[in-house]
């Protein structure tokens, strides 16, 4: 199943439910095929990574993995809290995002 979603790569979102609960990211990648998403500084989680390739480092690093896209909600700077997004179409026929609250155009 595919996720039906708003969000787009590069969005400030909070997240809404868990151990991050209230932290705030950027996008880095949507996979809508698994209805995940990958935040900036959220879920990070430690790899043990053993070197390929000659001048490739091996070590403990750092890396964000994805939470559920239901987990987040758009950010919006105005209201200051994560809001619902809408969508609708302009005079012109391009479409456009807004928030559901303060109706900014995102």
């Amino acid at each position: 199943m595919i996720a039906k979603t708003k969000l787009k790569k590069g969005d400030m979102v909070i997240v809404n439910t868990g151990s991050e609960k209230g932290k705030k990211g950027e996008i880095l990648a949507i996979s809508r095929k698994d209805g995940k998403v990958i935040v900036k500084g959220i879920n990070i989680r430690t790899k043990h990574v053993k070197a390929r390739k000659q001048g490739q480092e091996n070590g403990i690093i750092k890396v964000e993995c994805p939470i559920n896209i239901s987990k987040v909600n758009y950010y919006c700077e105005k209201c200051g809290k994560g809001v619902k997004l809408g969508i609708r179409v302009t005079e012109d026929g391009n479409k456009e995002r807004f928030c559901k609250k303060c109706q900014e155009v995102k």
